[in-house]
């Protein structure tokens, strides 16, 4: 049995915006909510060129040891295109050419980072793949780790895109490699110094990250990621000439519109009126933050959920908690119980609820 508790606040309608770029299609993302406040044929499918090795480096970074020396073997004579020249039999760390990759694009740094990591391409474009669908790019098909498509390319859309980047940003080294605007590496061989191709780094000061990509079958290809007061945003474009532009003015829009409000609190939840559970404790497992303008605030609604069970034990789950913006659900999260009550004063409780 399943007792049902809303929490109901006003219902106002919906305010457009005019958002827009000039690309074949767009897509702007929160990164913490993945709610998409502006999307241009978000799910068209075509060739994405060497944004593609955003999954490269995710898929690296959580499946080797970065720090670990590599070896240049005979498979980057297959690169062609961008590259950081790196020569066979040089020794480099696999972090060193990560930043090449994501820096500099590197195609003879894709190559060599697959198979220090997988042993051969193949393999790794197996990883590639097997990440994409955990993370639910379900128009999403690698076929190498660059981005080259003169042969047989990698696609995906823009929607999927969002996804990849709203994970990897998620991951501290990613993050940082992405963001590093200069990087100077000393090999046995040569010394090298990377500027990063995303300028936006350098001309917008919000910008956290991104990858660039072009080929003369994808054309411009360019994802990025900014912050500004707790506002986590990428924007992916696909065929865009006017790419820089266009991901500047998305974030400025955004940023002018939407606030970051924290919904729901890990830990210890109140529930009003239920009493089922009143000698007991129930609790969530993570916080959520979700964007809205000022005038959603008003449409937001949460729905509890509560199975009344008989026989439970701590740590069990016990129900669900809704989060709706208007109709629409945005978000689920479930509730578990904790038995017996944390030993917390009055005004702690109440003050918790508010909060």
């Amino acid at each position: 049995m399943k007792k049902l508790i809303f929490l109901l606040i006003l219902f106002l309608p919906f305010k457009v915006f005019g958002y827009s770029t000039s690309a074949r299609s767009a897509i702007l993302m929160d990164m913490d909510s993945l709610r998409v406040i502006y999307g241009k044929d978000v799910h068209y499918v075509q060739s994405v060129a060497s944004i593609s090795k955003i999954m490269t480096a995710i898929v690296a970074i959580e499946n080797s040891d970065i720090d670990k020396e590599v070896v240049i073997g005979n498979e980057i004579l297959k690169a062609y295109g961008s590259g950081i020249y790196i020569q066979i039999g040089e020794r480099i760390k696999l972090k060193d050419l990560l930043y090449g990759l994501m820096l500099r694009s590197g195609n003879d740094a894709a190559i060599a980072i697959s198979v220090a990591v997988a042993g051969d391409t193949d393999k790794f474009v197996k990883m590639m793949n097997d990440k994409a669908k955990d993370l639910g790019m379900k128009n999403t098909t690698f076929n190498n780790p660059s981005g080259l498509d003169e042969e047989k390319g990698n696609f995906s859309s823009a929607y999927d895109m969002a996804l990849l980047m709203s994970y990897a940003m998620k991951n501290k080294v990613f993050r940082e490699i992405t963001g590093t605007k200069d990087y100077t590496v000393k090999t046995d061989k040569n010394v090298y110094k990377w500027h990063n191709k995303n300028k936006l780094l350098s001309t917008y000061k919000y910008i956290t990250g991104g990858k660039t990509g072009f080929t003369k079958i994808a054309k411009r290809t360019l994802v990025t990621s900014a912050s500004k007061d707790n506002v986590n945003l990428t924007v992916v474009t696909i065929n865009d000439g006017d790419d820089w532009d266009d991901h500047k003015n998305l974030y400025e829009e955004a940023f002018k519109e939407y606030k970051s409000y924290r919904i729901l609190n890990k830990g210890e939840i109140i529930i009003p009126l239920e009493d089922y559970y009143e000698k007991d404790t129930l609790y969530l497992k993570n916080d959520f933050k979700y964007l809205l303008r000022e005038s959603e605030k008003n449409i937001l609604k949460l729905k509890y959920e509560i199975s009344k069970k008989r026989k439970y034990k701590s740590n069990d789950k016990v129900g669900l908690v809704k989060v709706y913006l208007g109709d629409k659900v945005v978000h689920e999260e479930d509730i578990y119980v904790k038995k017996g009550k944390e030993k917390r004063s009055f005004w702690d409780r109440i003050l918790s609820w508010f909060k």
